[in-house]
């Protein structure tokens, strides 16, 4: 499925991707769970294939010294995570219209997550984030 639309709450940011998306990847570090007040949940797809529709409340935080957090500067959701230097862009699954047909296939930073919740789901757990060209870890079909 190609061509979906999401955006945040209050509708001030408002996407399309017109490409593929790659499989979730939940993401337990603290930074992730600081801004969601949970694990994150992201999909992903080439940084071409993201069009923004409506942009007028979209911020950027410099989450690192090599990446940047998009969000909602009206109601807070958080909405991209991408590297400087990245071909892809992080779209959290949450925000995308309707079904999406997506599954989890993987969790990140297992050793940094919350001790009130279990993951045991199947999926591949790596206890900090994998090598990029790991063969388990999702990535964009067609940017392999």
């Amino acid at each position: 499925m190609t061509d979906r639309t999401g955006g945040c709450l209050c509708g001030g940011v408002r996407y399309r991707v017109t490409g593929p998306l790659r499989q979730v990847v939940t993401c337990h570090c603290g930074q992730c769970r600081r801004t969601s007040g949970h694990f994150a949940a992201f999909t992903a797809c080439a940084a071409g294939d993201l069009a923004l529709e409506s942009e007028r409340t979209l911020r950027w935080y410099r989450s690192s010294p090599e990446a940047q957090r998009g969000f909602c500067g009206e109601c807070g959701a958080s909405l991209f995570w991408k590297l400087d230097e990245g071909r892809t862009i992080s779209v959290a699954a949450g925000t995308l219209d309707g079904a999406t047909g997506l599954d989890i296939g993987g969790h990140l930073y297992i050793a940094d997550k919350g001790d009130y919740y279990a993951v045991a789901d199947g999926a591949p757990q790596w206890q900090e984030h994998p090598d990029w060209d790991d063969p388990a870890y999702p990535q964009v079909p067609g940017l392999v």
